[in-house]
């Protein structure tokens, strides 16, 4: 189908690429850009939790693609199969050569459903669900406003680096709010299964989630990992592990629902690829975000190897340091004075209805907070700012290059 030639090459049309995108085209000399992007769709992914929970529909978390693709660029409805960074070069799934100056790498995690054997065949049904697909949220609410008395929801989270790190804990404080709204908190039993030791990776924040776990009566179990998921006998299968991985036991837990975190990587064209590090993510400089090896491939977003989480406003901070960089790169032919970016991520963890704990912390897990008053805390000001004004912020402001 021949080749092209473009001078920056985006891959990916989520949150990261698309704001990338609009702020380089609202440079003054802006270049030449291509976003390589499959879906027709754009989502807002942090509002799954609260779709799970019955405060929103679906249909609020998505919009047209076309509708954010930014003025003079140009969209090619495509999926990157392999990349070629020795020669400057990328296929497509749709038998394209796609040449480029400069690669900016925004693909987004892969979820590896099928890498929990029984998962992929009892999602949707049986009570097992998951908020990490938009078709899945509703049934969340579905089967949450099913649990009567005697029931057992179990939420899991995976070993694995995962988006918005906070997102399997949220719903489950929200069933548990949703069980004491309906009279029934006690008469229910909740259950958390991670494969880590701590509840939250900053003390000040964890500890805050403890005095919550406390008060719902929800039941942790650390080390454990999910293995099996057996949807006709409603029953999980996990392991307990040791602190080197070593499958210790293996544990059965029937449930009533199973909300469950697949375990999640880089995609495969970059885990198979010359850009990856060791763990299969884009091996980048963590504060230029220059790719260590290719200096004219960055890459920010999910996808990116950075010591943090990967949120959006992880994204929101990354992505004027790629702009800036890469123009810089451009104009100069190097990085002659870089712009830094400080690990900034934050989890808006929602801990019932009405209430939220706003983790924000930049590299070392060092917390920090955009607000004068302690984010440690619930706060209802803090929900009503994830269920109103970040998602404002996202459509109108993020993805137009304004913010």
């Amino acid at each position: 189908m021949g080749d092209r030639h473009h001078e920056v090459v985006i891959v990916g049309g989520g949150t990261a690429g698309i704001t990338v995108a609009a702020q380089l085209r609202r440079t003054k000399n802006p270049p030449e850009i291509v976003i390589i992007e499959p879906s027709d769709r754009h989502f807002y992914q942090p509002l799954w939790t609260l779709v799970g929970a019955g405060v929103f529909p679906p249909e609020a978390s998505v919009r047209n693609e076309a509708d954010y693709i930014p003025p003079g660029a140009t969209w090619m409805q495509d999926r990157v199969v392999a990349l070629d960074p020795d020669h400057n070069q990328l296929q497509t799934a749709g038998g394209q050569t796609i040449r480029y100056d400069y690669l900016v790498l925004a693909p987004g995690i892969q979820l590896n459903w099928g890498q929990i054997p029984g998962l992929k065949e009892s999602l949707g049904q049986y009570g097992v669900t998951s908020n990490y697909a938009y078709e899945l949220a509703p049934y969340t609410w579905q089967v949450m406003q099913q649990l009567k008395p005697g029931d057992r929801a179990l939420f899991t989270q995976p070993s694995t680096p995962v988006k918005c790190g906070g997102a399997p804990q949220k719903i489950m404080y929200l069933t548990a709010d949703h069980l004491r709204r309906r009279g029934i908190p006690d008469q229910v039993e909740v259950h958390f299964f991670t494969p880590g030791v701590v509840i939250f990776g900053i003390p000040a924040f964890a500890r805050t989630l403890e005095q919550v776990i406390e008060r719902y009566g929800i039941q942790v179990h650390f080390r454990h990992e999910l293995a099996e998921v057996r949807g006709p006998a409603q029953q999980a299968v996990f392991h307990l592990k040791d602190e080197q991985g070593r499958v210790l036991e293996e544990r059965v837990f029937p449930f009533n629902m199973l909300h469950v975190v697949p375990p999640q990587s880089a995609p495969d064209f970059i885990r198979n690829s010359k850009v990856a590090n060791a763990d299969g993510w884009v091996d980048v400089d963590p504060y230029t975000l220059q790719h260590v090896r290719y200096p004219n491939i960055f890459a920010l977003g999910d996808a990116a190897g950075l010591p943090t989480a990967k949120t959006g406003a992880a994204v929101r901070k990354q992505a004027p340091v790629v702009v800036h960089n890469l123009l810089q790169l451009r104009e100069h032919g190097a990085l002659v004075a870089p712009r830094k970016y400080d690990g900034y991520a934050s989890c808006p963890l929602v801990t019932g209805y009405g209430r939220l704990v706003l983790a924000e912390f930049v590299y070392g897990n060092r917390p920090v907070s955009s607000f004068p008053l302690d984010t440690t805390k619930e706060r209802r000001s803090m929900y009503l700012l994830k269920k109103y004004v970040l998602p404002w912020l996202y459509w109108n402001l993020m993805l137009r290059g304004k913010a």
